[in-house]
């Protein structure tokens, strides 16, 4: 693929559908910081958003990826590693599925929905440096702020997948973040969402104390509460895996060392009266845009465990893949 300078300005929110396929020009508008008589890609074309969000985090915003290693491109197996066994399960099996991903950083995600065959995938990120990198690799990726570019989104997506934790936002923000997504995706489309997750004894304090920018931990019925709000009536919690590096043998000490952890810990939770079954260090949902119209929040689920995969079905009896 072609490497082509695919960046809009960060005030602005690119408008990027599946029918845009036109290789007609677009002119950069005055006060952009280009050339106004230069042309761009027309993927790139956007336009001044009704209202520009700005975030309550002052280093770490939520719509640039701050995970990736000082190696950027060692950071490409690794993270690929953790994606293939947290997120594939979870993704559309039709790749002809419309995925945008949000703080894509240097297009770790990108590039694995790529090389697993997805043929319209988009990533966004507000730091141009970290754009680059990705467009260095021909990825599909563009220097946007999440709350611009969605702003005018409607039913334009099958998935939408922050790759950033959601606790860089506030609970106001990310409720706003979530009712966003949720105009954007297509009747039954998913959004896959994560954050840090306050059951964890061990790690939970440490995760909201160690970053300014995290304003709140999770657990698995509060990850439900937010989707709830944020109109996702239908979802499944599940823990963000840590230890997926099959070729390292400490991968295996450091996974039978935390299963045990866990698993005195839920029987700890039992004995103050409380069912845990997420106590991974990040927990994670996905959660779909009903498919019809009216928005009449359920209860949340709980939880999500390895039994409970063979009865996923949409209301439709279609399974969740």
């Amino acid at each position: 693929m072609a490497t082509q300078q695919r960046t809009i300005d960060t005030q602005t929110a690119a408008v990027v559908p599946r029918s845009v396929r036109d290789p007609g020009s677009v002119r950069d508008p005055p006060g952009s910081g280009r050339d106004p008589g230069s042309v761009r890609d027309p993927l790139a074309s956007a336009r001044e958003p009704a209202s520009m969000r700005e975030l309550a985090a002052r280093l770490e915003p939520f719509d640039s990826y701050w995970q990736a290693p000082q190696n950027v491109e060692k950071g490409f197996s690794a993270f690929s590693a953790y994606y293939r066994a947290n997120y594939l399960p979870y993704l559309p099996a039709d790749l002809d599925a419309e995925i945008l991903v949000v703080s894509c950083g240097p297009g770790y995600l990108v590039n694995l929905l790529r090389e697993r065959g997805y043929r319209h995938v988009l990533g966004i990120d507000s730091d141009p440096g970290k754009v680059a990198s990705a467009e260095r690799r021909g990825l599909p990726c563009l220097t946007a702020r999440a709350f611009g570019f969605l702003e005018d989104k409607s039913s334009a997506y099958d998935a939408i997948l922050p790759e950033q934790e959601l606790n860089h936002l506030t609970l106001e923000e990310t409720v706003e973040f979530l009712r966003r997504c949720r105009q954007a995706l297509r009747p039954g489309g998913r959004v896959i969402v994560y954050a840090m997750n306050g059951a964890n004894p061990f790690v939970g304090s440490e995760n909201l104390s160690h970053n300014i920018d995290h304003f709140y931990n999770v657990t698995e019925y509060s990850l439900g509460q937010l989707l709830e709000l944020g109109g996702f009536t239908r979802k499944r919690i599940f823990p963000l895996k840590l230890y997926v590096f099959w070729r390292n043998p400490l991968n295996y000490v450091g996974l039978a060392v935390t299963s045990l952890l866990e698993l005195v810990l839920r029987v700890i939770y039992l004995l103050y009266g409380k069912k845990v079954h997420v106590l991974s260090k990040k927990i994670a949902a996905v959660a779909f845009k009903p498919e019809e119209r009216s928005f009449e929040p359920e209860e949340c689920s709980c939880s999500f465990r390895p039994e409970e995969r063979a009865s996923r079905a949409t209301p439709a009896g279609k399974p969740l893949r």
